[in-house]
């Protein structure tokens, strides 16, 4: 079914507009909370993924979180400089670069569960849990992931 055509598509009434626009809303307060902590909503996003051991190389970071490796590398600097990761070679393949946080950047991702659900949890204050629960179903069959 095509919801869209050429007569009926206003850029401003689009879902990409409002996806995108929510996101920029969501990742502008995102920013602000998780200032004191010296770092962004996207860094947030590597630092838990090494946390929990979703994954330990800026590739798989990159395809775990939808960042182009431009971005990533730039991100991985700023985070290398502030002294919350390191780039390892790997042992077994010199061609691998692994990552792993330090501890000021463990201190740094341990506090992050404190600051970023009050960010989410203030967003979606207006929501019923009925919502809430078919907001995220929607957004995962609209990311393919459902």
């Amino acid at each position: 079914m095509k919801h869209y055509t050429c007569e009926n598509f206003h850029l401003t009434q689009s879902i990409g507009f409002h996806l995108n626009k929510a996101r920029n809303t969501v990742l502008m307060e995102m920013d602000a909370a998780l200032r004191p902590l010296g770092i962004t909503g996207q860094q947030m996003g590597i630092l838990l993924s090494l946390m929990r051991g979703m994954a330990n190389t800026p590739f798989e970071i990159s395809k775990a979180l939808g960042i182009d490796t431009g971005l990533m590398t730039r991100m991985l600097d700023k985070l290398e400089s502030r002294g919350l990761l390191v780039r390892q070679r790997s042992v077994e393949d010199r061609r691998v670069i692994h990552l792993v946080l330090t501890e000021t950047g463990r201190e740094v991702a341990d506090r992050i569960p404190e600051i970023a659900p009050e960010v989410l949890n203030d967003r979606l204050r207006n929501f019923s849990t009925e919502e809430f629960n078919e907001f995220l179903r929607l957004l995962r069959k609209f990311a393919g992931a459902e």
